[in-house]
């Protein structure tokens, strides 16, 4: 007897139940769910296969089904197998891979913040041991108007917000810093535009880093990840090509977490 057989039914039930709950996950809306056929004809299964395969997924509360309409729509399970994964996260972790990827790639300094206004927060570092060592330290503040970290979030803040830091006063830290209101608010406009940030010796008189916001689970900018080097080896032109890899970091960074971004 093939005791194998069954074990395999198994598993291609469940890879099929899983791709119902992905498809009406990915399909739905607000107020919205999916009619039977609807569902039955996008994953290419019958109606009682869809019916029979979704049963187990309703008594977990992962899909309901309207007892009006016979509409489908993800369940409360859903809701708080997602909160219990996110319980889970460590931001540090949860970057560390990419953190240490890009530094690989680039040669340079790699930083990692949390927002805590008006200021950013070092939480990890990852250094390229051949090079000038930067000066930050984990767990030292940083203001958010003339650091790349702190611009890259502040971009996707309420203007709240930006009025706050605005308020509290934006001090020359080097000669390039921007201290004027517009100045700042034109920078975060292109910032949006581009999807990352750059403090060209605003900070540190011969330092430039290039940054890129991180998202949460909510699609808040509420950390973000750069890469910092003195300016004889991130040159202006070379801006340009870190710029798009550091927005890519942050953005698998960003989904990891949970962003839909």
């Amino acid at each position: 007897m093939n005791e194998a057989a069954p074990e395999r039914n198994q598993s291609a039930s469940l890879r099929r139940a899983l791709a119902v709950l992905e498809h009406v996950r990915d399909h739905t809306g607000a107020g919205q769910g999916l009619s039977l056929t609807r569902l039955a004809e996008a994953v290419g299964l019958s109606k009682s296969t869809v019916l029979r395969l979704t049963a187990p997924l309703i008594d977990a509360r992962l899909l309901e089904r309207d007892r009006r309409t016979g509409a489908y729509r993800l369940g409360h399970g859903a809701l708080h197998l997602g909160q219990a994964y996110l319980a889970t996260l460590d931001l540090r972790t949860v970057a560390a891979e990419e953190s240490h990827r890009l530094m690989t790639e680039v040669r340079e300094t790699v930083h990692l913040v949390v927002y805590d206004a008006p200021d950013v927060v070092y939480i990890d570092k990852v250094e390229n041991e051949t090079n000038v060592r930067m000066a930050s330290r984990i767990g030292s503040r940083a203001p958010v108007y003339c650091t790349a970290v702190g611009k890259a979030i502040l971009a996707w803040q309420p203007e709240e917000d930006v009025e706050r830091v605005v308020a509290a006063g934006m001090p020359h830290i080097t000669r390039y810093t921007i201290t004027e209101a517009d100045r700042l608010r034109a920078e975060l406009s292109r910032i949006r535009q581009r999807g990352y940030s750059v403090d060209d010796r605003e900070n540190e008189p011969e330092v430039r880093c290039v940054a890129a916001p991180i998202f949460n689970h909510t699609d808040t900018a509420t950390s973000a990840i750069s890469v910092s080097g003195l300016t004889s080896r991130i040159t202006a032109a070379r801006v340009r090509d870190l710029g798009p890899l550091v927005a890519e970091t942050a953005l698998r960074i960003s989904r990891k977490l949970g962003s839909t971004r």
